[in-house]
């Protein structure tokens, strides 16, 4: 992930944490990119890490999917094709995938999305 991207994500994450500290832990970072050298990359890749696999995800359900994968992007970012596979898989299982650009569509897609988590 570039650092401006990382920019935006550290924002989203802090909001996050503050307006929602009671399911702060299930809102979580995948640490799939940056620069590793060869011997880390494949014991990383042994471990499980996946090309594609989104930013951040929330396990947290609600009445329509069953957690939700944020992708960050700058504003003129784009997915790349590993992404988008990763994004059509997750959406054929009940989970919900976005691409966020900014702080505010963040903001934006949690309010949605926790709007419509089933109180027990």
């Amino acid at each position: 992930m570039k650092h401006n991207e990382s920019q935006i994500q550290r924002q989203c994450v802090t909001w996050f944490r503050l307006q929602y500290a009671d399911i702060a832990l299930l809102l979580f970072a995948v640490p799939n990119g940056g620069a590793r050298n060869r011997l880390e990359a494949a014991i990383m890749n042994g471990e499980g890490v996946t090309a594609g696999v989104a930013d951040l995800l929330l396990l947290h359900a609600n009445s329509e999917h069953h957690g939700l994968c944020i992708e960050m992007k700058t504003p003129k970012g784009k997915q790349t094709d590993s992404q988008k596979r990763f994004q059509r898989k997750v959406e054929a299982f009940g989970y919900r995938y976005e691409v966020i650009h900014s702080l505010d569509e963040f903001m934006i897609l949690i309010r949605d999305y926790l709007s419509k988590v089933v109180k027990s």
